[in-house]
């Protein structure tokens, strides 16, 4: 049963694709059609123009991987917890020699004042009970 799923799944991918594919261009040549031309004064387009559009958007806008709660934050949960464990295990030394071996590799590139990507600053590592909150 497993096997036959492995062999049906290069059957029915292209076939949801494509059925995808026919459903976004459906809904964006009818948003199309009903709102641009009254509020634009563009001209009605044909489906095959609606999936161009479609296409071209992704291709200039990228395809996104979408959200999810852990990875949003910069990493998985479980990485996030791994390096938290780590940072709270090393020394200051090897923190500093740490901190400073990743900005090389980063270039000294620092996103929003602190410390590069988006993610908390170095300090927030360590534990609640550290800080004494």
């Amino acid at each position: 049963m497993k096997r036959s799923f492995y062999k049906a799944r290069f059957i029915l991918f292209p076939i949801g694709a494509a059925a995808i594919l026919t459903l976004i261009s459906f809904v964006v040549m009818q948003l199309w059609n009903n709102l641009l031309p009254a509020i634009l004064h563009v001209g009605a387009i044909t489906f095959w123009q609606a999936m161009g559009i479609f296409v071209l958007c992704k291709i200039l806008f990228g395809f996104g991987k979408g959200s999810k709660p852990g990875w949003a934050r910069g990493g998985s949960p479980w990485m996030r917890k791994r390096m938290e464990e780590r940072f709270k295990n090393m020394s200051p030394e090897e923190k500093e020699k740490f901190k400073a071996k990743l900005k090389d590799r980063m270039c000294g590139w620092d996103h929003h004042g602190h410390g590069g990507f988006g993610r908390r600053p170095w300090d927030d590592f360590a534990s609640t009970e550290e800080k004494g909150e």
